[in-house]
């Protein structure tokens, strides 16, 4: 059954504050100049729509002048005030949009930066979808709040506390009278906003449980319905949807019933104001304009108070995207750069060496990865890893791509602690066969350029020539340009793997590691990729993860692990000819492969 995200459980049953919105500053300083004359705009706003009941109270007292021309004045002075609050307010429109947008695209672009760089270890933690929820769907709250939320909370404040003191100028007594609703507007406001916070809180966390859900059976597609997991998968979907509706459905329950209460309470008391007001007026106290002016300064703090009751409740949903982005942002890595970098040898050498290497991956701390593995690897030698499922082997691969640190031990590159070593640096001494090919919803030609970015065309085909890609790809309706789709959905696993070939032939880096990397291919396609690998490993360091024979024999060392150890070690021959695991490995891995030659 599937349930809420647990990632920062223990810190989202907490009671979230509108304070959380100051995360937001370090994205708003760098433009303070929009942000002044956003400001600007806004006190020129509300002070225009201070002005306009005056004029109003001008107008209608107007009638009872003799004057005609001095009411036409009157009218033109309330329509050239109109005119200033319409362009004001399409001034301040323009500045604060803009301005939301331009620090959420920055908050999106530091997110991304972020994540992109952060080692498997934390997404064993947290679900990719759920990251994606925090790009998206958090920061269009926070776009709402920034772009429109703050500026209407701040105008309706200026409203408020300029309608409060035009109010005591027109008529003391009745303002004081409109005081006595304020403490009974402000209870509710307190006491149910704490309550749509956490609501709003939890329904972010069920869209982003919502999202990741569909982004892993999405991806997963193929998978899904070859088992017919279609129905379950749907009810999966389903039940976190649901519950996110069902978040949702109370929190705008909760904000509808605050929204009812303050309009009420508001408008019940101007009401009875208004009353006294027109007993007033009818015993000659004030004027009919002082009480139609007094009625629009009393409306427009109605309107604020219940616009300030509504915005709080958005002001405090979005400080929970905020946090949740904060909370990204904050996130402390498991595999750091060090502070001051060590420099690799220019050229690189390729030399591997794993030193007593003990490794726990995080989600099975009880469990050995690797247990002691001492391995070295001279510079151009081909190591080939073999071993059961689950032996280690690939856990080779990833500790020496530094996307774990090792718990005891180090993995050393040309005689460097890769901890020591800024990850970019020492990768770019690496080229990745993975056994999953990853092929990006891009042109053939770029998926290998992926490789080597600064790659002429020329170089590009040349590296599909050795992968023995050049010919389906050339075949394709665009040729190199034509655009792959998807995870590379246009291609067979065998044509997928060999883009992926001839990626890492193109980045020409000292070391190669092939994880698996022509299991894929029927026996036509991997003889010749396998005669182009022969040509690579010729010159640089390989580290070969496989079960195919052909690989596996011509390496110049093989290595056989079993439950995080190396138990064995040498060439196929020998290693045959001492029985054991690897013996047993071949002969029911590769008798067939055997039989053949």
């Amino acid at each position: 059954m599937a349930r809420k995200p647990q990632s920062g459980d223990a810190d989202r049953g907490t009671s979230k504050r509108v304070g959380a919105l100051r995360g937001l500053v370090p994205f708003v300083l760098p433009y303070r100049g929009l942000l002044a004359l956003s400001v600007l705009a806004l006190v020129f706003t509300a002070a225009v729509s201070l002005v306009l009941p005056m004029a109003v109270r001008r107008v209608v007292d107007g009638f009872e002048t003799e004057s005609v021309a001095l009411l036409d004045q009157y009218f033109f002075a309330a329509l050239g005030i109109a005119a200033l609050l319409s362009i004001g307010t399409a001034v301040r429109y323009y500045l604060v949009t803009r301005l939301g947008e331009r620090v959420v695209a920055d908050i999106r672009k530091t997110v991304f930066d972020r994540m992109i760089g952060m080692s498997p270890a934390f997404y064993e933690k947290i679900m990719t979808g759920e990251v994606l929820s925090r790009i998206t769907t958090d920061t269009t709250l926070i776009l709402s709040v920034v772009g429109s939320s703050v500026s209407w909370f701040l105008r309706n404040v200026l409203l408020f506390a300029g309608g409060l003191a035009m109010m005591l100028l027109t008529s003391a007594k009745l303002t004081g009278l409109v005081l006595l609703l304020v403490p009974v507007v402000i209870v509710p406001i307190i006491a149910l906003g704490r309550r749509v916070r956490m609501l709003s809180k939890d329904n972010q966390d069920w869209i982003a449980q919502s999202s990741g859900k569909a982004s892993e059976q999405l991806l997963s597609v193929q998978a899904v319905q070859a088992f017919t997991h279609e129905a379950r998968s749907r009810a999966q979907f389903d039940f976190v949807t649901e519950r996110s509706f069902d978040s949702a459905k109370a929190r705008i329950a909760v904000r509808a019933l605050l929204t009812a209460i303050v309009i009420f309470l508001v408008f019940a008391g101007i009401v009875g104001v208004l009353w006294i007001g027109a007993r007033d007026v009818r015993a000659d106290v004030m004027s009919v304009g002082e009480l139609v002016q007094f009625v629009i300064y009393a409306a427009i703090m109605a309107a604020s108070t219940a616009a300030l009751s509504e915005i709080w409740g958005e002001l405090q949903r979005a400080a929970g995207a905020t946090e949740r982005l904060v909370e990204l942002l904050h996130e402390v890595d498991s595999v750091q750069d060090p502070a001051v970098p060590v420099p690799l040898p220019q050229p690189a050498r390729g030399a591997v060496k794993f030193r007593d290497v003990t490794f726990h991956y995080p989600t099975r701390p009880e469990d050995a990865a690797l247990n002691g593995i001492t391995l070295d690897v001279r510079p151009g030698e081909t190591v080939a890893v073999v071993g059961p499922s689950g032996a280690g082997k690939t856990t080779i691969l990833q500790l020496l791509l530094r996307y774990y640190d090792p718990a005891g031990g180090a993995v050393e590159l040309d005689g460097i602690d890769l901890r020591e070593v800024a990850r970019a640096d020492f990768r770019q001494a690496i080229a990745l066969v993975p056994q999953e090919a990853v092929i990006f919803a891009d042109t053939a030609r770029e998926n290998i350029r992926f490789g080597r970015p600064e790659a002429s065309d020329a170089e590009v085909e040349a590296a599909a020539h050795a992968a023995a890609a050049h010919g389906f790809i050339a075949a394709l309706p665009e040729g190199f340009d034509t655009y792959l789709g998807e995870r590379g959905v246009m291609l067979s696993g065998g044509q997928r793997q060999r883009v992926a070939i001839a990626r890492a032939i193109l980045r020409n880096a000292p070391v190669l590691l092939l994880d698996e990397a022509t299991s894929a291919l029927d026996a036509e396609s991997e003889r010749a990729v396998q005669d182009a690998v022969d040509r690579l490993a010729a010159e640089r360091t390989t580290i070969v993860v496989a079960h195919r024979l052909a690989t596996v024999k011509k390496a110049d060392r093989i290595i056989v692990m079993d439950h995080g150890q190396i138990v064995a070690e040498g060439t196929h021959d020998s290693l045959v000819a001492e029985g054991g695991l690897y013996a047993r490995l071949a002969r029911l891995q590769f008798t067939e492969a055997m039989a053949a030659e």
